[in-house]
């Protein structure tokens, strides 16, 4: 199994950009009969280890071509920067993003508005944990602050429950003391497995001494593809509720067009909804995060976000 030690974003985020410079449909002078762009860009980042990330947003997909009469050109970004980036340049009008690259994604200059964030089930509230994990039988962690000095999977430097959030947590508990990458790693030794269940299964195989990944990615989509047992990781800390991912529109796209779009994402990206039109079929769940639908959202349900910016002095939450 590959691991990256260090986040080459300049790379990631030349290439993405080029990839997505002739993708942007929201040029006001290719707008379709129905007031939309010919086509719209919609750009996300795997949860998981994927190659065919586009397949769990294909009822999303479906939904929005049937919609707004307009193409949509899902573009599978490498990192949380490369998504970031591209909104930025004005390359993407719609993304799916984890609370942290949303509120960078601001910090940076990113003019958006959120569409809705995602909930597991019906009825719950949007929101998530991180944990701490370790191999259920390794006596020599039971708590945060053992993780200094091991070997520690984060998911990526961009990910809210996968760095952001265990950062302030190392903090909290003294294992390091700011969350510069010279004081992480002056307490860790961080690993950079590049997805919640790379993460996951990297300590379960022994790869990491301890690390961390999104609560429902170890509790029950990792268990129920069989690539993990349930007494197999043992969880250590649990960090405060965060926010849910989201859906956000590029404010190029005009208010009156990110009000509909709002209405559509709130009201009809769900799996009710869609299953009752046959966009989808079986046990349908929407994203790679495998969730229910969207619920409305504004932007300061991500306060909580940036506060933890602030808490472990992060130089992406800068700008």
């Amino acid at each position: 199994m590959f691991f990256r030690r260090s986040h080459t974003a300049a790379a990631v985020l030349a290439g993405l950009a080029l990839t997505l410079s002739a993708c942007s449909g929201s040029d006001p002078e290719t707008l379709n009969e129905q007031g939309y762009p010919e086509t719209l860009t919609l750009a996300a980042i795997p949860a998981e280890n994927s190659t065919d990330l586009k397949a769990s947003y294909e009822p999303v997909i479906a939904l929005l071509e049937r919609e707004t009469g307009s193409e949509v050109d899902f573009v599978q970004a490498s990192d949380y920067a490369g998504v970031v980036e591209g909104l930025i340049a004005g390359n993407v009008d719609l993304a799916f993003f984890g609370p942290f690259a949303y509120v960078v994604a601001g910090v940076n200059g990113a003019e958006m508005t959120p569409l809705g964030a995602v909930v597991q089930d019906k009825g719950t509230p949007p929101g998530y944990q991180s944990y701490g994990l370790t191999r259920a039988d390794n006596d020599q962690v039971s708590e945060l602050g053992d993780f200094k000095g091991k070997k520690v999977c984060f998911v990526d430097p961009g990910s809210t429950s996968g760095f952001l959030y265990p950062t302030a947590g190392l903090i909290e508990n003294k294992v390091i003391e700011s969350g510069s990458e010279a004081d992480l790693s002056a307490g860790v030794q961080p690993i950079y497995a590049g997805g919640h269940d790379a993460s996951a299964l990297a300590i379960a195989a022994g790869d990491c001494d301890a690390g961390f990944a999104f609560d429902t990615m170890v509790d029950k989509t990792l268990i129920e593809k069989g690539d993990l047992k349930p007494d197999q990781l043992k969880t250590v800390w649990k960090s405060e509720t965060i926010a849910g991912s989201l859906f956000a529109a590029n404010n190029a796209l005009g208010t009156e067009t990110i009000d509909e779009l709002r209405t559509l994402f709130t009201e009809k990206v769900n799996a009710d909804y869609m299953l009752g039109e046959g966009l989808c079929t079986g046990d349908c769940r929407i994203t790679d995060e495998r969730v229910w639908g969207v619920v409305p959202a504004t932007d300061a349900d991500y306060n909580g976000v940036r506060h933890v910016c602030e808490v472990t002095g992060s130089e992406k939450c800068k700008g």
